[in-house]
């Protein structure tokens, strides 16, 4: 409960407020009844005139202090549990940016959207409940159980055997609750990840034709996380029959006990019908405060996993980083018997005893088959991902000795996925340096060979970018973020298969580009086709994760026979499609 504590000292009045009006509109709850009682027993009984109207208007009174209380208790109740919400939902979105791709690989998407939306929007409903009711209901439960026991002290004890009853029935209810709920946000995960795998891939769904498909599959999902829901909300809706009941067998105990107390003088109308009320008054306390217990039991559930991704150890950090503030001013890269696995407790290794030597400015390439690590071992440069063992260093210097902002400032990567964001052309490529100038954006698209299209929209670099760039070709979207990892000015250049989707004239153009213009900058590509690497100063060809040679074209066409099979192949492909 610790991450809590910030955001209640920050919002403090609302937290103390918030209870304090709720306890003051529950005092006037167990006074009405006793003035109701006096106006009938005394006032009307007697015919007094001045002593009705002036417990009703004390009654009035009563009454509208009550109201300012409630309303004031419920608006800081409110505000309150938002506010907190609004901090842990920071927070926790915080911590979702500090996490490694290694933490990110144990959450789904689906999952953390649902904790960041769903699961905190539970801790707040409860945090709202317990605001308003945890003072006010105890306070309107002991005080009208002691206004009973002044009224009637037997009556009285017929309440406290209903009441012991029914507190066992709750806990009963709680205790079975508890594991549904945490089953039915699991559920609701699964849910989630189905919408949000769906969604992105909606254009592939429509192309062939797989609607009906997807909805045969999306059913069961559904109809699971229903029925996980009904068997842990059927609980709660046990809890209101249940209290009505109590309350209306208790009623015609009271009633039929009181009534001949009544005939034989021991009890006044009015006295039994403050003593109904109190009745009411407790049961619904009782009532009340178990359904906060309920909303607790889920909010516990919400909170165990809100805590799993805050509490999520991040394993790239910089904290023991020993030159922070050391800026990548060269290029160079140098992989030291370097292995990784992207589950330490697996023998399965993906890269292994991987030694390799970049220098600063060379134009390097990086091929061979899926699977092989390619992908892994670029992401290992800019520590998206931490090395098992062995080092990897930057300009001499162990990647985990600069600080993560220092060595991913003089880093650009563009990734197999190109990803684009909801806004203008020039937003996105803002994205590499927020203080660009326009000549500097116009000189990335140039390179990229994005200037020409950009051009050709009416609004040109104010063109809108719809969720994910999905308004531009996939050959737009990978220039655009080559552009952007330009703009960046980086020392080292990443590009992991990021011309797959356009012509070989363009690929081609980006690469002379490249070299022309960027000569200091090093420039480590991954490529599928061979005819995209072949002018490389170095290509590394690697096979099961290990690095089985390294050369020029000339070089590796006349001693590997990884490189002749993969250059081979692709040149039959090539010949056949013309």
């Amino acid at each position: 409960m610790k991450k809590y504590i910030p955001a209640i000292r920050k919002n403090r009045y609302c937290f103390i407020l918030a209870p304090i009006l709720m306890i003051l509109e529950a005092a006037g709850e167990f006074i009405l009844p006793y003035l109701n009682a006096n106006i009938i027993d005394k006032g009307a009984a007697t015919g007094d005139i001045a002593y009705i109207v002036q417990n009703g208007l004390l009654m009035a009174a009563t009454a509208i202090f009550m109201l300012v209380c409630g309303v004031g208790g419920a608006y800081f109740a409110i505000k309150g549990a938002s506010l907190l919400a609004a901090d842990v939902r920071g927070n926790t979105f915080q911590k979702i940016q500090k996490l490694s791709f290694a933490e990110i690989d144990g959450f789904s998407t689906g999952s953390l959207i649902t904790r960041i939306t769903n699961d905190i929007t539970q801790i707040q409903n409860f945090t709202q409940s317990l605001l308003r009711g945890c003072c006010r209901s105890p306070v309107m439960l002991i005080g009208a159980l002691c206004m009973s026991f002044v009224l009637n002290p037997g009556l009285a004890a017929v309440i406290c055997t209903v009441m012991v009853l029914l507190v066992l029935l709750i806990y009963l209810l709680i205790r079975t609750a508890s594991p549904r709920y945490t089953v039915m946000q699991e559920k609701l995960d699964g849910l989630n990840n189905r919408i949000n795998e769906t969604i992105i891939n909606e254009r592939v769904i429509k192309s062939f034709v797989r609607e009906e498909y997807e909805k045969e599959r999306f059913l069961p999902i559904n109809e699971v996380l229903m029925e996980k829901s009904v068997r842990a909300l059927k609980i709660m809706i046990l809890m209101q029959p249940v209290s009505t009941l109590a309350i209306n067998v208790t009623t015609l105990a009271v009633v039929w006990i009181a009534g001949r107390q009544i005939m034989v003088g021991d009890m006044t109308v009015g006295a039994l019908t403050a003593f109904i009320t109190y009745l009411t008054q407790i049961l619904t306390a009782l009532n009340f405060l178990a359904n906060i217990f309920l909303q607790g039991t889920r909010a516990a559930a919400s909170n165990r996993r809100i805590s799993e991704v805050l509490n999520a150890r991040i394993s790239v950090s910089d904290e023991s980083a020993r030159e922070k503030e050391k800026k990548v001013t060269m290029g160079s890269v140098t992989f030291e018997h370097v292995s990784f696995a992207y589950d330490a407790a697996r023998e399965d290794m993906v890269l292994k005893d991987i030694n390799l030597q970049f220098l600063p400015g060379q134009f390097i390439s990086i091929v061979g088959s899926t699977g092989s690590g390619k992908s892994t071992l670029i992401s290992l440069i800019p520590r998206l991902y931490d090395a098992l063992s062995g080092t990897v260093r930057v300009d001499g210097t162990d990647v985990r000795d600069y600080s993560l902002r220092s060595l991913r400032d003089g880093i650009a990567v563009v990734l197999q996925k190109n990803m684009l964001f909801s806004g203008t052309i020039e937003e996105n490529l803002r994205w590499g340096n927020e203080q660009a100038s326009r000549e500097e954006l116009e000189k990335a698209c140039r390179i990229a060979h994005a200037e020409e299209f950009i051009n050709s929209f009416p609004e040109k670099y104010e063109t809108h970018l719809e969720q994910g760039g999905q308004n531009l070709s996939g050959g737009q979207r990978q220039r655009l973020c080559i552009a952007r990892a330009l703009v960046k000015q980086p020392k080292i250049l990443i590009l992991d298969d990021s011309t797959s989707a356009v012509d070989m004239a363009t690929d081609a153009g980006i690469r002379r580009a490249l070299r022309e213009e960027l000569g200091d900058i090093t420039k480590i590509i991954i490529a599928q086709r061979i005819s995209s690497v072949m002018d490389a100063d170095q290509i590394v060809v690697m096979n099961d994760g290990r690095v089985e040679d390294m050369g020029t074209h000339r070089e590796l066409m006349a001693r590997c026979r990884t490189y002749q099979e993969i250059y081979y192949s692709q040149k039959e492909k090539e010949e056949d499609a013309q």
